[in-house]
């Protein structure tokens, strides 16, 4: 009895960590969909243009990220160390600044060649003009993403995740008033369009990290400290997860676009079941991230037991979120679809390429939870090696093999996923099992 009573506080412990991250995730998808609505509005041009310059940007600027989000394990390891992890949160801001140069100079490079990649030649100076503006948004994006992974070492999560809402309604009234123009008694700021929609962005993503880097500065008060093994560790932890977020973007950019070449329905389909998938997923990863920080505060202290408790607390979370999304995907399966289109061939291939995501659900949330673990036991060199071996060698070629040998595009594409995401599975879980029994 006394042993459910402490698995029911550590599995609300986790709850509690994770919803307001949640929150943050969500933020991140209605920024992207304000912006698309307001493009969509302004025109179908501007639409295609910020969809294709904003998958640039956000390609290149994901492996800053990556390599930034190795600051909340190694604090959180720190902390349970006993070590004065706080000295070093204007160094991780120094770190971010440094990081972000490589990624923001490919971008500026990346944009001199955009003419090459066969765009319609009606969109190229928009996708030029877009990535142009919003290659700067590196800078307060890292350094935004830097300073919430160092609050929510020390389980600082509310005021990060209500600021991403903030912005999510700053961003879409910037939006309105740059794209369009606005006339409030003789004041008048004129529609710019496109240049409009960078702007906003750049703005609304510029205004929150420097909040955030004002109320931090008066929390994390102190002269700065340099430590050469700090940034070491940032480093070392950082590279895989980076190499890993690469590999998974690429293996899904690569899949839309083979699906793409067959036909607008298929592309449409993997686009709906994606967006399903992403839902699930980001509970999943705000349930993770918050088992990644209690998991690191008790590697640094050496505790294996409740390492072990937080580690099985935030599987049997995620299998219930998956069970939960079965249910609901199993039981309204067409009301599901119908909410992204109303076209009825869309409808009837939506519902029978369900049952291969609600496979790849399970799977994708189980590899999930453990990289969460791993995270916070800061053994992340795996986690690079197992999205490459699953999405690079599993998923594309066994995808392409069943669309063009046998002829079976869609569900062979996924069926690639899922087979991709239980290679996954198995080799973090078993990694998991591995450092628990090395203790």
């Amino acid at each position: 009895m006394n042993k459910i009573k402490e698995y029911k506080e550590i599995i609300l412990n986790l709850i509690k960590l994770s919803l307001p991250i949640l929150g943050g995730n969500i933020s991140q998808i209605l920024v992207s969909l304000a912006d698309n609505i307001v493009a969509g509005r302004y025109s179908t041009l501007a639409l295609g243009a910020i969809s294709v310059a904003s998958a640039i940007v956000m390609t290149v600027t994901i492996g800053a990220i990556g390599l930034i989000l190795s600051v909340s394990p190694v604090i959180s390891n720190l902390r349970g160390k006993n070590e004065p992890a706080k000295k070093y949160f204007k160094l991780t801001i120094l770190f971010s600044i440094l990081v972000s140069i490589p990624f923001f100079l490919i971008l500026l490079g990346l944009n001199k060649y955009i003419n090459f990649i066969g765009l319609s030649p009606d969109m190229v100076p928009y996708v030029k003009e877009y990535i142009s503006i919003c290659s700067w948004t590196v800078f307060p994006v890292a350094i935004f993403v830097a300073i919430k992974e160092f609050l929510q070492a020390y389980e600082k999560v509310v005021f990060a995740n209500i600021l991403m809402l903030i912005m999510v309604l700053l961003n879409l009234v910037l939006n309105i008033i740059l794209t369009f123009g606005f006339n409030f008694g003789g004041f008048v700021i004129p529609g710019m369009g496109v240049v409009g929609l960078s702007i906003a962005t750049l703005t609304s993503k510029t205004l929150v990290a420097i909040v955030m880097l004002l109320y931090c500065l008066n929390l994390f008060k102190g002269a700065f400290t340099f430590s050469k093994n700090y940034i070491k560790d940032l480093i070392k932890t950082g590279i895989p997860i980076s190499a890993a977020i690469f590999f998974e973007f690429l293996g899904f950019n690569l899949t839309a676009v083979l699906i793409g070449k067959f036909s607008v329905l298929f592309a449409a389909v993997h686009n709906i079941i994606l967006s399903i998938a992403n839902c699930t997923f980001m509970i999943v990863l705000s349930i993770a991230n918050a088992a990644s920080v209690k998991i690191g505060f008790y590697n640094g202290r050496k505790d294996k037991e409740n390492i072990i408790k937080y580690s099985n607390a935030n599987i049997f979370l995620v299998i219930c979120v998956c069970i939960v999304s079965f249910l609901i995907l199993g039981n309204f399966d067409e009301e599901i679809a119908k909410i992204f289109s109303t076209d009825e061939e869309v409808i009837v291939l939506t519902q029978k390429i369900i049952i291969f995501a609600m496979a790849f659900l399970f799977f994708d949330g189980i590899q999930g939870a453990c990289v969460g673990i791993l995270k916070g036991l800061k053994d992340t060199k795996i986690i690079a090696f197992t999205m490459l071996s699953a999405y690079v060698f599993i998923a594309i070629p066994f995808g392409i093999y069943m669309a063009y040998v046998k002829n079976i595009v869609l569900e062979g594409f996924w069926i690639g996923l899922a087979l991709a995401l239980l290679f996954a599975a198995i080799v973090t879980s078993s990694r998991v099992i591995y450092n628990i029994k090395k203790m």
